[in-house]
Parts: structure tokens; sequence; C-alpha cells
């Protein structure tokens, strides 16, 4: 028994770079709510491991990604936001045009 740990699997989205969805691994994701999987793609899975409240994590606090888990069935971890650095920088084709740009 994994006493105060939750073993869990980690996919990712071919529709976003950079989100990835945690479930239970024993629960997988045949439950999974609907529009979540609308919004998220068909998961493709990338790494099984075991969440601990000693081992954080390098993008999510690991007891909200717990929790999350044990309370709703999954957790969803977002995309980083855009460095802004290189969002703002000349010649990138998403920098906003104006007076400033």
């Amino acid at each position: 028994m994994l006493k105060g740990k939750l073993f869990c699997s980690i996919y990712k989205s071919r529709r976003k770079a950079g989100m990835y969805l945690y479930v239970d691994r024993q629960k997988g994701t045949g439950d999974l709510p609907e529009v979540l999987l609308k919004q998220f793609g068909k998961p493709v899975h990338v790494s099984d491991m075991i969440l601990s409240l000693d081992r954080p994590l390098a993008r999510a606090e690991v007891a909200k990604v717990m929790d999350h888990i044990r309370t709703q069935g999954f957790y969803l971890q977002m995309p980083p936001p855009p460095d802004e650095d290189m969002f703002m920088a000349d010649g990138h084709p998403d920098k906003p045009a104006g007076p400033d740009a």
C-alpha cells in the first residue's frame, strides 16, 4: 500500500503543447469528463510515477495535484505562460502591433 502516496499516470495533449493530465493509474482515463476530453484531445501516455509530498514536482504543487486527483479524478496542468521577453522581441510573429511595438 502506498500510504500518503499516489500512483498516477501522466498524459500529454496533442492539441496544446505543454498541457498534461494526471490521473490515478488504477482508474485511468475512462471516467474523465467529456468536456475535458473535447478540449484536451485523445490523451497520449507519457509516464507513470508515484506522487509523494516529499518529492516536489517541477511545475505544480504535489499536494494540490494529489488532492485534485483524489477529489475530481484528475489534475490538469496547463502550459506555462509565454516568456514575456521572448513574446515582446522584435520579429516574434505574435508581438502586438502598435505605437510601442
